[in-house]
């Protein structure tokens, strides 16, 4: 991919290679790749996300560092990659479930959200002068269809899951909640897994200050970040 033929593709998003590929997508695809490491878990009693955050430096406040968003009362979404694109894309998620509110006076279901993200990161990955968004968007919600996770590719892809991992380490814990994975588990056993997962993936111990979790229960359809205190007691019980 590195080597010298590869040059004189990669100076221009709307150059294919030889190979059908385009270059510009697929380096923006490292970018996720390379993001810290989130987990989500959905069963019919909710859905989780649980992610790892990176404190670059001691003198970093790390309550600053953001890793999961709320983006509608009954919707959620931790990045992966770069921040700043990321940041961008959230604001265009919140004012596209506003929007449909204001519309149709009821919340938007997540695949439709979801596809209008996707659609306008794929236009970013056709036109010069401009380059793909190097994040993806790792999503959950519970809405009139029940409870859903999807992602969303820098390429423009989306797709649902009943659970999922992304970021560094993504390998070999989707590997761990295959293994492990039931469709009838409990709340409970939802944010186990998540953390048991990222337990398995990641090169350092589980805190309450290195961790983030968010949920959203069938029952009420209302996302929650969790405070720092709820990380460490959901950590505390881990089996």
């Amino acid at each position: 991919m590195f080597g010298g033929g590869q040059i004189k593709y990669d100076r221009a998003l709307t150059v294919f290679s030889p190979e059908g590929r385009l270059y510009q997508v697929e380096y923006a695809l490292e970018a996720v790749r390379r993001g810290t490491l989130a987990v989500a878990i959905g069963s019919k009693e909710g859905v989780c996300l649980a992610a790892q955050i990176k404190i670059p430096s001691k003198l970093m406040d790390p309550d600053s560092i953001d890793k999961i968003f709320q983006v509608d009362e009954h919707i959620g979404v931790a990045i992966s990659g770069l921040h700043a694109d990321s940041r961008v894309l959230i604001n265009y998620a919140r004012v596209q479930a506003q929007s449909f509110r204001l519309t149709y006076d009821e919340p938007v279901r997540l695949n439709m959200l979801v596809k209008s993200i996707a659609d306008l990161k794929q236009i970013y990955t056709q036109y010069g002068g401009i380059r793909p968004f190097g994040c993806s968007l790792f999503f959950i919600a519970v809405d009139s269809t029940g409870t859903q996770i999807y992602t969303t590719s820098p390429s423009g892809i989306y797709r649902p899951y009943k659970a999922y991992a992304l970021g560094s380490g993504e390998a070999q814990a989707r590997e761990y909640i295959q293994n492990n994975y039931k469709e009838d588990m409990s709340f409970s056993d939802i944010i186990n897994l998540a953390l048991n997962a990222l337990k398995e993936s990641i090169d350092e111990d589980l805190s309450k200050e290195n961790i983030r979790i968010a949920y959203i229960k069938s029952e009420d359809k209302k996302f929650k970040l969790c405070s720092k205190e709820e990380v460490g007691k959901y950590i505390s019980e881990l089996i």
